[in-house]
């Protein structure tokens, strides 16, 4: 089992793919908690480049709670992660985590339940775009 799915697409620059996926993550009830430019935050802590790269932390916030109920400690893995990188020119993947894969180690019925209802959000996110 992979521990995210992906999703290519075209588009003219990184700020149009992040206003499609911002939209996509509204629609299907997800909040944008964070957004790190990773390749301005490791130009200028370390010297390096990237590709262009951002990382959202999205959270629906039922389901974050539904999944706080079950385990306490599933806050560590809050919130889903979904990444936009440019791989070629005007070429670019979406990538979000698969929470079902990232539950496994937590054996919780009603955890599972929780992380599959967030895979299939985050997959009809990606579907949309």
């Amino acid at each position: 089992m992979s521990y995210y799915f992906a999703k290519t697409i075209e588009a003219g620059d990184i700020e149009a793919v992040l206003e499609r996926v911002r939209a996509a993550l509204q629609e299907h009830g997800f909040g944008i908690l964070t957004e790190i430019d990773l390749q301005t935050t490791l130009k200028e802590k370390i010297s390096v480049d990237i590709r262009p790269c951002r990382n959202l932390g999205a959270c629906n916030p039922s389901l974050a709670h539904k999944a706080l109920q079950a385990e306490d400690k599933i806050g560590t893995m809050l919130p889903c992660n979904v990444i936009i990188q440019q791989v070629a020119p005007e070429v670019f993947e979406v990538a979000a985590v698969d929470p079902v894969a990232s539950v496994q180690a937590v054996e919780d019925e009603a955890l599972a339940e929780v992380a599959a209802s967030v895979t299939n959000k985050l997959k009809a996110v990606t579907a949309a775009l």
